[in-house]
């Protein structure tokens, strides 16, 4: 029995790869191939049903049911036995099928004469392209040799499917498959950008699904497997520096190489008269599909491990790396599960947007992307299965919306958005040489973040009046070792000679929380947004923070020079850090070498602890910058990683705005300059309320300025600021909707 379909399996194989072969259009080869199958499972019925969008099957090719029905016959998934199939992604095998939970009856097909149903899904690496089926007259259940089978035949068929052997007319599974898909995400980064994507690590391609040699093909991937399991052990040998988590996806990778269970699946697929790299595929579908309808949050985290190791082993197998050879498409938007901020910065600002499955607002990767100005959207999930090289992709910053493949209507519409910005920032070019003054003539000072060099041009072009926040650790993060005393000086010396005599605020090395540096073992920590971070690891390591003071001293070259330390919870600890920075400058002067002419240090507000210090904390500043993404975090108690809890509290709940009243306050008695920086201070209502509250600097990305300072010359702040102290009076929670009608009415 066994031979007999080792054998009928590899014929049929054969006769679909020879299909594939043979001239003619997407639906002939379709319907070729339901005969095929229904002959060698001796059948009466054998269909095909395609998605023609991400909810809808249709009936394509059918042999034995209605042939008017083809293309006529739709149904939603979950919907009937086949949506059923498709919407679990796993077989449905029954003798009785008008009797199984869920059966529809469509009397256009003329299927009620067949009880026996078989279906299974087409699909590849967890991408869903529609459902195979097979129906006989006789009431009974198909074997397990049988629909093993077809299911190695569902596997062909969606590999013939990547090599595009159905498109070019109205059944093809191509047209079928390539529909638009909408991802929604989360922002990382504003902006929008149409383009084509690039795969950051494209799938690997299985060229011939069919193997001729079962002998040569489990040889194949029996040699692949052991040189897969051999450079996994070398890493575990390497591995004595990693951390515990590190150590652990390793062996794991390991437990999952040396399975002999794993091994054995792909052998028997083998016989049934796959290739290694089809076998290989199918075991990896037939896995995910089954991990993903598990509850238990574990096994749908080895989705992961299986996805790189099974990525791995296809890799050694078919020869193909990461590098394809494909040049990179006009308009680039990189689509990737996650990536690193150096891999990120190598394609610099050839890149129109970027996508990524994994990622968070605070990661490596958004940070380089917000450095850069180009639009980020996170959390797409399953963008990376779905996605070609090629594509056509629409990427909506703003709303943390992705559309893939879209139509004309979305498209336009799309292009219309990204006119009226561009036309905007036109307008805001004519306000670069202008100050950023109300109409009574109160001047705010608008400064710009950076954290590269290529950032710098923007100081000009955005009519910013200087770097309110340079951050100085993406030099460390996108490096694999400690970057040296003489490079940092050089760097930060660029920085001060392209601000041209503008102001640059330095905050000195960010990290923890979410930015580990690649060579610094991270802390497990159940909180670390509030753990060992920034300034605490300064002080606890002075020798980098050290160094990095040494770098900044030398890179002023006797110019003014403004320091800021971040994550300040307690005087003491500005304190200590001020007084590092002071014995450096000494240093500096005892061995000749020039020293800052002009030296200012203040501090990042960021803890609501320090809005409460003595007045000697705010006397002993030279300046405070609020920095509002943490101390709002930190306010509000709403971890902005959480995207949960992130986006239910306003920034302009009074609460939070009398805090920050009392933060001017403290600054205003002490004659301590006052600016505030983050996200908030580039979106223009928010910047507008801060401003009427009294701080007259905000920090904010480059392409935020012409906005902000647009919308503060057309008001009055003194007019503004009578409006929210009069929307506070009436008791509401947040001033924004009055401060949305009052500028309606200016």
């Amino acid at each position: 029995m066994v031979e007999r379909r080792e054998t009928d399996s590899r014929t049929l194989l054969r006769r679909l790869r020879d299909t594939l072969a043979t001239p003619g259009g997407g639906q002939d080869r379709l319907d070729h191939i339901t005969h095929l199958i229904a002959d060698s499972m001796h059948t009466q019925v054998c269909s095909i049903y395609l998605f023609r969008d991400p909810e809808t099957l249709e009936l394509c090719a059918t042999e034995g049911l209605n042939p008017d029905a083809v293309h006529q016959v739709r149904m939603r998934l979950g919907e009937g036995l086949v949506g059923r199939v498709a919407r679990t992604g796993q077989p449905v095998n029954t003798g009785d099928a008008p009797a199984a939970p869920g059966f529809r009856y469509m009397p256009e097909t003329g299927e009620e004469i067949y009880s026996s149903f078989l279906g299974v899904p087409i699909q590849r690496v967890g991408e869903k392209l529609g459902v195979l089926v097979v129906q006989s007259r006789e009431a009974r259940e198909f074997s397990e040799d049988e629909l093993y089978g077809l299911e190695v035949v569902a596997m062909v068929i969606a590999e013939m499917t990547e090599l595009g052997a159905f498109t070019g007319d109205q059944g093809g599974i191509g047209a079928a498959h390539r529909f638009p898909v909408m991802f929604r995400g989360t922002t990382g980064q504003e902006g929008a950008a149409e383009g084509r994507v690039w795969l950051h690590e494209p799938r690997v391609v299985v060229a011939n699904p069919v193997g001729d040699d079962p002998d040569v093909e489990k040889t194949r991937l029996e040699q692949a497997v052991a040189t897969l399991q051999a450079q996994i052990d070398e890493m575990l040998i390497g591995s004595a520096a990693m951390d515990k988590e590190q150590r652990q996806v390793l062996e794991a990778y390991k437990m999952l190489a040396h399975s002999r269970g794993w091994v054995r699946r792909m052998c028997e697929d083998i016989d049934l008269g796959l290739s290694a790299e089809a076998a290989v595929e199918k075991e990896q579908s037939t896995a995910r599909a089954r991990l993903e309808q598990s509850t238990d949050a574990y096994l749908r985290e080895r989705l992961h491990d299986l996805d790189d190791l099974s990525n791995r082993l296809l890799r050694l197998l078919t020869g193909q790396g990461k590098d394809t050879g494909a040049e990179l498409p006009e308009n680039p938007v990189l689509v990737a599960r996650n990536i690193g901020p150096a891999e990120l910065l190598d394609y610099g600002r050839q890149l129109k947007g970027v996508v990524l499955e994994e990622g968070s607002v605070g990661s490596h990767a958004a940070i380089v992307a917000r450095a850069l100005a180009i639009p980020l959207v996170i959390h797409a999930t399953r963008i990376t299965n779905e996605a070609l090289n090629g594509d056509q992709i629409l990427v909506d910053g703003d709303q943390g919306i992705v559309h893939l493949r879209p139509e004309e209507s979305v498209a336009g519409a799309f292009r219309d958005k990204i006119a009226m910005q561009a036309e905007a920032q036109k307008r805001y070019a004519d306000l670069r040489s202008l100050p950023a003054q109300d109409r009574a003539g109160q001047s705010v000072s608008l400064m710009m973040n950076a954290g590269l060099m290529a950032d710098l041009p923007s100081l000009k072009s955005s009519g910013a009046d200087g770097v309110g926040l340079f951050r100085t650790e993406l030099q460390f993060l996108i490096r694999t070792r400690v970057p040296r005393r003489g490079e940092l000086a050089a760097l930060y010396k660029r920085v001060i000679d392209a601000a041209q005599g503008a102001p640059v605020q330095f905050r000195t090395l960010d990290i923890g929380s979410d930015k580990v540096l690649p060579y610094m073992k991270p802390q497990e920590e159940p909180n670390p947004a509030m753990g060992w971070r920034a300034i605490r690891v300064g002080l606890d390591k002075p020798g980098v923070l050290r160094m990095q003071l040494q770098a900044l001293i030398r890179a002023s070259e006797g110019r003014p020079l403004s320091v800021m330390f971040p994550f300040v919870a307690a005087p003491d600890e500005f304190h200590a850090a001020k007084a590092m920075l002071e014995r450096e400058v000494e240093r500096e002067r005892a061995l000749g070498r020039p020293v800052p002419e002009k030296l200012r240090v203040g501090a990042m507000l960021e803890t609501p602890s320090l809005a409460f210090a003595p007045d000697s904390f705010f006397a002993a500043c030279d300046f405070i910058s609020i920095g509002g993404n943490d101390l709002k975090q930190f306010f509000f108690a709403a971890d902005r990683e959480n995207e949960r809890v992130r986006r239910r509290y306003d920034t302009l709940d009074v609460s939070f705005l009398s805090f920050i009243e009392t933060i001017v306050a403290r600054c205003a008695a002490n004659d301590t300059a006052l600016s505030f920086c983050g996200e908030d201070a580039g979106r223009p209502i928010e910047a507008l309320t801060f401003a009427a509250l009294g701080l007259r600097t905000l920090s904010m990305r480059p392409a935020s300025i012409g906005p902000v300072k647009h919308l503060i010359r057309r008001v009055d702040l003194e007019g503004l600021k009578k409006v929210i102290d009069a929307t506070r009076a009436r008791g509401e929670q947040s001033v924004r909707h009055a401060v949305t009608a009052w500028l309606a009415s200016q």
